[in-house]
């Protein structure tokens, strides 16, 4: 059972231990998408933080940050990390936060964060979390965006994730993290872990939760279908979510990606999209990154 308690650090003493925090949101009506990672990992004595945010104005990248290797002080928690140019606050644990992105142009957004959901716990037995434990929340986000213009209020949908543990690289192929934000004001996320020699969708642990204002209820078995270009990037999804496993009918949805970039992040790629999602004939938005070792 998640507690606040959970919302702190969870770095830990382990070798390659790391924490880290992911926020999300999409706006399809103003064409805006943002993604903002901020992690801390064990690295000898002194934890080391890093950061990742990337904003999208329609299908094209605004602005983009990549740093590592900064120092997270003696005692570091969820409060105090930043890097430079990307910062996270905790107003209320397992309620409210805030982000901040600035890049060296000065884009980027200043946003508040309100939960949705519960908390969806990834356990520490669920494969899917390749090694990780932690949790995700639906969310409301509201504040201001800077991309190629003058500066833009939004009001939207997104998810915040609070993920901790020591990922096992040497024995995973690729992870996977999607999530769909109906405009209702409920949503779905998802993560899978396939196993180094796998061959597809069939090989990978998945794990699956609806989120709603009332609950987080976990999925029973949960099926995604990827269609990619001719370069490996993700272009659509579907999902298939049987909620029990007694019923009749599974609930769907399809996704076709608005906007993405690769990134590479030393010995990891990331393929990271924002795709316009229709579920149970409900409009909605989400995220779908792929993380996997970077090729050569």
């Amino acid at each position: 059972m998640i507690s606040a308690a959970d919302e702190g650090l969870r770095l830990g003493d382990a070798r390659g231990a790391v924490d880290a925090v992911t926020i999300a949101f999409a706006d399809p009506r103003a064409g805006l998408f943002g993604l903002a990672r901020l992690g801390v990992a064990r690295a000898g004595d002194a934890p080391r933080a890093s950061g990742l945010a990337v904003l999208f104005e329609g299908a094209r990248p605004a602005a983009v940050l990549a740093a590592g290797d900064v120092d997270a002080g003696p005692a570091p928690d969820w409060g105090r990390v930043e890097v430079p140019g990307l910062g996270t606050g905790v107003g209320t644990p397992l309620a409210a936060w805030s982000v901040r992105f600035e890049d060296a142009a000065g884009r980027g957004f200043a946003l508040d964060l309100e939960a949705l959901s519960p908390p969806a716990e990834l356990s520490p037995g669920d494969a899917a979390g390749g090694g990780l434990r932690g949790y995700e929340q639906l969310c409301r986000v509201r504040g201001e965006v800077r991309a190629n213009g003058r500066p833009r209020r939004i009001e939207a949908l997104g998810q915040r994730g609070h993920l901790w543990g020591v990922p096992d690289w040497d024995r995973l192929a690729l992870t996977r993290t999607v999530s769909a934000w109906l405009d209702d004001g409920e949503g779905v996320t998802l993560a899978a872990a396939r196993p180094a020699g796998a061959r597809g969708h069939e090989d990978e642990a998945t794990w699956s939760a609806l989120l709603s204002p009332e609950e987080a209820a976990v999925v029973d078995d949960a099926r995604l279908s990827t269609t990619y270009d001719g370069e490996g990037r993700q272009r659509r999804a579907g999902l298939e979510l049987w909620v029990r496993e007694e019923d009749g009918v599974p609930r769907r949805a399809a996704g076709e990606v608005v906007c993405g970039s690769t990134l590479e992040l030393g010995e990891l790629r990331l393929d990271s999209a924002f795709l316009r999602w229709r579920m149970d004939g409900r409009p909605g938005a989400g995220r779908y990154d792929i993380l996997r070792r970077a090729v050569g």
